[in-house]
Order: C-alpha cells, then sequence, then structure tokens
C-alpha cells in the first residue's frame, strides 16, 4: 500500500512538472526544413526588429516566459556568458516574450544583456511559433528554442527547454549544423 501510494504521489508530481509546458507542447511547432514565420517586433530599445533584418545569419529564437523571474533570467544571463561564442558563429540571440518594450529595457539593464529581447504583448510571434501558454488567464510565451538558418528556414527546435544548460546545447547543435 505504501508503495502504492508512493508510486502516485510521483506520477502526480511528473504530471504537475509537465502541466506548465502542456500548452506550448499542444501547440504546433514550426517544422525543421520550412520557412520560420516572419515577424516585426518591437525590441529593448523601441525599435522594429523583423526576422528578414537577419537574412546571412544564423538566428537563436527563443521564447521565454517572463522578464525578472528566476529560469528566465538564468537562461539570459546563460546566452550573455556565451555571447562572444555565438558572434564567432555568426548567430544573433533574439528573445520573445510578451513583456512589455519598457520591461525588456530594464530586464536588460539590470542584467547586462547586449542582446535583442522582442516584446510580443498581443503574443501573436509566440502563437506563430507554437510558443503561446495559459497561465492565471493570461497568455506567456512557452520556454522554447529554434534556430534558424541563414537562409531563413527552421533547422532546430528546442521544445519544454530546461535553462541551466540550454546555452551549451544550442551552441553544439550551432557547431552540428555548420558542418553539413
Amino acid at each position: 500500500m505504501a508503495k502504492t501510494r508512493l508510486m502516485i504521489s510521483l506520477i502526480a508530481i511528473a504530471v504537475l512538472t509537465l502541466i506548465p509546458n502542456l500548452a506550448g507542447a499542444i501547440a504546433e511547432l514550426p517544422e525543421v526544413g520550412k520557412p520560420a514565420p516572419e515577424f516585426r517586433l518591437k525590441s529593448e530599445d523601441g525599435k522594429e526588429v523583423s526576422l528578414k533584418d537577419y537574412r546571412g545569419k544564423w538566428i537563436v529564437l527563443y521564447f521565454y516566459p517572463k522578464d525578472f523571474t528566476s529560469g528566465c533570467t538564468i537562461q539570459a544571463k546563460n546566452f550573455q556568458r556565451d555571447l562572444a561564442s555565438y558572434e564567432k558563429v555568426n548567430a544573433v540571440i533574439l528573445g520573445v516574450s510578451v513583456d512589455t518594450v519598457d520591461s525588456h529595457k530594464s530586464f536588460c539593464a539590470k542584467e547586462g544583456l547586449a542582446f535583442k529581447l522582442l516584446s510580443d504583448t498581443e503574443a501573436k510571434v509566440s502563437s506563430d511559433y507554437g510558443s503561446v501558454r495559459e497561465y492565471n488567464g493570461n497568455k506567456l510565451s512557452a520556454r522554447n528554442t529554434f534556430i534558424i538558418d541563414p537562409q531563413g528556414k527552421v533547422v532546430k527546435v528546442f521544445p519544454g527547454v530546461k535553462v541551466d544548460k540550454h546555452s551549451e546545447e544550442v551552441l553544439a547543435a550551432l557547431a552540428e549544423l555548420q558542418k553539413k
């Protein structure tokens, strides 16, 4: 009986752990090999940024739930820590969340981020990338990452990202993709 209760508890914990990522997993992610959905969003400096602005470069497009939260801060700081490595392989990092331009500006200033954070307050781009979820009645971006090649095609998808080693995973994937 105790083993059964323990097993039920472990299953319940596993399910509850997955629920925050479930909505992002249900939405349709862009297919590898297909053109990345185009977008135009404002960045932390208030300027419009388009996917087309980065043709000829590798793009790491990452979606995250909320500025100033622990997981999102770790993820952003790890990308910042590795920024020189991304630049060496002709890659740019673009972060997207439903936060405002002002929130992104404050987050970049507080954490010393030197890459673009894009404001998707209507969650349209997050939806286009299968990366929107509901939380307490609000839409948030789900934690997914996409590598887009210099021609604008999705070449790698990381659904339901775990933040701790994610930047290293992305750099390793870029190295593999660039060998082809």
